[in-house]
């Protein structure tokens, strides 16, 4: 097939690699230069212009926000403008209810269609295309995508007729997992004040109740005093939460765990987190509870579950 990939970073390199390397003409395009390189070597090819890779069956987008969507699709010679009738929006951006439902029926209007299909897992999951994906959309958009997510993919379920609700699934996810960064903190808190060992602790947790990757994999970074990688900076996942938080308003669901997660990250950014992993609110019981937890330069890498 031939598709449109706009939205270079961390998860999106991966998943415009293995679309290439699935034998789909690929052509990628991302609004700061210089993330093309590998991609190239592949065989894709670099669109100048978002209107550029808008031209074949379908284009997939990969962005940070709202904000960047909005820019992209609504913009001068954006999505909306350049890509064909009939054609497919296959958004994987972790972006508001409100926004999706605008896109679906920008879409409509425009003779196209789209297809929210939101992911979940690690950027090295991402470069195997072992994702999670979460896909939302009208039943024929869902089928067409299907070969394309299931290159990006290990399972795809759908989630029915109307694209939001693949987002309103993703941010739900987001939120446990900001939730099980929370209450594992505080319990790692708990019993290092106390002298027992973080690291038995986690042993202990992961070998018989929880024995979870989420648990296993950010319980090694919150036991440790040094920053973790950057997988998943913490403004994006403030960004989540503030999402979950707003779809819980306009569905008249409380959210009072979610309202503490909220100021968790505010007490994290203020406290020069911009450049941290969103999992280091977890750390922040500790901090509270009088421990020393180092404040060296954090690494960056690709160690993230979103």
């Amino acid at each position: 097939m031939n598709i449109g990939f706009i939205g270079l970073g961390r998860m999106g390199r991966g998943m415009a690699a293995n679309l290439v390397k699935a034998g789909h003409e690929v052509t990628v395009y991302n609004r700061t230069p210089g993330k093309t390189g590998d991609l190239e070597a592949l065989g894709a090819r670099v669109g100048i212009s978002v209107a550029e890779v808008c031209q074949g069956g379908a284009v997939m987008t990969m962005l940070a926000n709202d904000e960047a969507v909005e820019s992209v699709v609504f913009g001068k010679d954006g999505i909306l403008a350049g890509l064909p009738k009939g054609a497919i929006h296959i958004s994987s951006s972790t972006i508001s209810v409100a926004l999706s439902d605008r896109l679906a029926d920008s879409h409509a209007s425009a003779g196209q269609r789209y297809v929210a299909a939101t992911v979940l897992g690690r950027p090295d999951v991402a470069a195997k295309g072992e994702l999670f994906v979460v896909a939302a959309g009208a039943e024929d958009a869902v089928r067409d995508a299907a070969p394309l997510l299931d290159v990006i993919g290990k399972k795809t379920t759908h989630f029915g007729d109307q694209p939001s609700r693949a987002n309103l699934v993703k941010l739900s996810s987001n939120f446990l997992l900001a939730s099980v960064f929370e209450s594992l903190g505080e319990a790692i808190a708990l019993v290092s004040k106390a002298g027992i060992d973080r690291s038995e602790f986690l042993e202990f947790l992961t070998t018989t109740l929880f024995d979870l990757p989420v648990y296993r994999n950010y319980g090694a970074l919150i036991i440790e005093d040094a920053p973790a990688p950057v997988g998943f900076a913490a403004p994006l996942g403030f960004k989540d939460i503030r999402l979950a938080i707003a779809a819980g308003e306009a569905l008249r669901v409380p959210m009072p765990l979610a309202g503490l997660l909220h100021d968790r990250f505010v007490e994290l950014l203020a406290n020069e987190g911009e450049d941290r992993d969103w999992s280091e609110i977890g750390k922040l019981a500790r901090r509270d509870a009088g421990e020393s937890v180092g404040a060296a330069e954090p690494a960056r890498g690709d160690f993230v579950l979103v």
